[in-house]
């Protein structure tokens, strides 16, 4: 795998995706190894795609093979981009505005009651981003996605202003997520210096001594369609054997549907200790 770390992101996950075995040694088991994790929170790796970047050296982990180019609707991790624009284009008077429910019963308990933007983003609730993505606007958003790489950038018919990035035509591979998500971390986005420091906090889902992990989960759920599960972001480790910064995306066939939904982060938690990203699950886990 060091052979890639010259080769920039896009070209060398590619490379490695199209390098399905036989191959060096070391990639075979590095591999293995993203696909032992995969195997023990019981997702299976022939219908799941997972790739990490240790931003430093651009070293890859992968498992997926073809399916690490293969493009899914994003679903709630599109809530990054969403939330970075939203600061961006001052959709948003801030983390804390607040947002007054309709009344509706929806099948998640969290997203019945009134409550604030940066809550909205930690709980993925659909009808406040309902709200603010329009604000945003369809000609900014288009813009916006071309200038990231996410995606095919496509947001539809005006009418999908909604609904494109639950059900498409919105649609994005592992390999562009960990794109995407290492612009953001490296802070290479066209965006100011505001929509970082009001989005990246939103983000943080667990901290410790010498590490930090960042993320969101996203299920694509359209009747009649595979459930797709996603658990997308980057850890932080100064301390240990492998200090650095490592960006992830996992994307996963879900036929069990919600009931699969925490196998996502679990399997990538555990693939990022299998290779000193985070400490091991005795060390404050």
């Amino acid at each position: 795998m060091r052979r890639l770390l010259a080769l920039p992101l896009m070209a060398a996950l590619s490379v490695a995706a199209c390098a399905s075995l036989p191959g060096p040694a070391k990639p075979i088991a590095e591999m293995a190894l993203m696909e032992s994790a995969l195997k023990a929170e019981g997702i299976d790796p022939s219908k799941s795609a997972l790739v990490i970047l240790r931003l430093e050296d651009e070293h890859v982990w992968l498992s997926g093979g073809a399916r690490i180019q293969e493009r899914f609707t994003p679903a709630s991790t599109s809530k990054i981009p969403h939330t970075l624009l939203a600061f961006e284009q001052s959709a948003v008077t801030g983390p804390g505005e607040r947002f007054t429910w309709d009344g509706e019963k929806r099948f998640v308990d969290g997203w019945n009651e009134d409550q604030d933007f940066a809550t909205a983003f930690r709980r993925s609730t659909v009808w406040v981003y309902q709200i603010v993505v329009p604000r945003i606007g369809a000609e900014n958003l288009a813009a916006a996605f071309a200038a990231f790489g996410y995606g095919n950038g496509d947001i539809g018919a005006p009418d999908r202003i909604t609904r494109y990035w639950l059900e498409g035509p919105l649609a994005i591979s592992a390999a562009e997520q960990a794109a995407f998500l290492s612009r953001l971390v490296r802070r290479t986005l066209p965006l100011s210096a505001g929509a970082y420091e009001a989005t990246i906090p939103l983000m943080e889902l667990a901290r410790g001594d010498g590490w930090a992990l960042y993320g969101k989960t996203g299920w694509k759920s359209v009747a009649d369609q595979m459930d797709i599960g996603w658990f997308v972001g980057w850890a932080e480790q100064t301390t240990g054997d492998s200090p650095g910064t490592y960006v992830f995306a996992l994307n996963m066939d879900m036929p069990g549907g919600m009931a699969e939904a925490p196998k996502r982060r679990a399997a990538v938690e555990r693939a990022l200790r299998s290779i000193g990203a985070l400490p091991p699950d005795d060390q404050g886990r």
